[in-house]
């Protein structure tokens, strides 16, 4: 999967995915309970969706949620913050949540699992 995240990547200007999360990939950490890690396939649909319904934005998801429609994303720009996106929300009211960085997100979602959030 990191080969074709590398490839996708290079169709992104000005984005590199986050060491930190090739790293969680590299290991297979992807399934957390209600979180759980986009295969290149769910990415490739799910970005075209984002596009679609949120043009100002240059999202790239990563994560969903099984529990409802949030996404975390990275966002082209805006480094390696994550962005929790509540999709198919109108455009403006999509922003749920953001953190400094991947390692943010995924401590939160590891705490979320195992309930100490």
């Amino acid at each position: 999967m990191i080969d074709e995240l590398k490839i996708m990547e290079k169709q992104y200007a000005n984005f590199k995915y986050p060491a930190s999360y090739l790293k969680v990939i590299e290991l297979n950490l992807v399934d957390y309970e209600n979180w759980y890690l986009m295969n290149v396939q769910q990415i490739q649909v799910r970005r075209k969706g984002l596009l679609e319904r949120y043009p100002n934005r240059n999202l790239i998801p990563f994560a969903k949620r099984d529990d409802n429609d949030d996404i975390a994303c990275f966002e082209i720009g805006h480094g390696e913050r994550v962005f929790i996106v509540h999709d198919f929300a109108n455009e403006g009211w999509e922003r749920r949540q953001e953190f400094e960085t991947f390692w943010n997100w995924f401590i939160s979602a590891i705490k979320e699992l195992i309930g100490i959030q």
